[in-house]
């Protein structure tokens, strides 16, 4: 799958790009505005742009996007905590939004959600599959609606399935970056783990957790 990443911090920039490639994604990577808008149309499955950036900054990139390609998924970053400019990037047809800084982790995890997971439901085991569309858990014949940080959980351990997930990691992407305490955390696995019936959810010590799955 082809990226393209307009993030002018070259540092950051060369980081995501290394990340990514590690994944198998073709990067694509910019630092100027005006030299990303001339590729636009070269076949990208996935936008990562930063919003202020040299020459042409991501909000006008992101237009000129929309008007070539509707369902691209589009993901902005930035480091601005503006509400209006983060309000018209979601006006103009961006899917997602990182405020920096964030977990290179997170980012990848919007990737794989936005642009490769193209069932709303992801099975898990035979009979037990998580419903993106409407939240729910179904496990045999009992479904489950999650609340939101339990949805954001499970889409985070199904995203990173048999990988050691840590603490910091869920603080981060279902507190979506507000604190949350260790005993915050262990108490809404421990409400999945109820829901979920099953020991998938296997403790690392001092570390986090792994959503073990055949």
């Amino acid at each position: 799958m082809k990226i393209l990443l307009l993030e002018d911090n070259k540092k950051l920039n060369e980081t995501i790009k290394k990340r990514l490639e590690i994944k198998g994604y073709k990067v694509f990577n910019y630092i100027d505005g005006k030299e990303a808008l001339d590729s636009i149309d070269e076949g990208f499955s996935c936008f990562i742009l930063d919003i202020n950036v040299p020459n042409i900054d991501g909000i006008n990139i992101l237009k000129k996007i929309r008007n070539y390609y509707a369902e691209v998924p589009i993901i902005i970053i930035s480091a601005t905590v503006e509400l209006d400019m983060i309000k018209e990037a979601y006006d103009f047809g961006c899917n997602d939004y990182l405020k920096k800084p964030f977990f290179i982790d997170e980012l990848e995890i919007k990737i794989e959600k936005l642009c490769k997971i193209k069932d709303e439901k992801e099975y898990f085991d035979e009979n037990s599959y998580f419903d993106y569309k409407s939240s729910t858990l179904c496990m045999e014949t009992e479904e489950h609606r999650l609340t939101k940080k339990e949805r954001l959980l499970m889409n985070l351990l199904l995203t990173k399935k048999n990988q050691v997930i840590t603490y910091a990691e869920i603080e981060s992407y279902v507190w979506e970056g507000s604190f949350a305490s260790i005993d915050s955390i262990r108490s809404l696995v421990r409400r999945l783990r109820k829901v979920l019936k099953k020991d998938y959810i296997h403790t690392v010590v001092d570390t986090g957790y792994i959503f073990k799955v055949e």
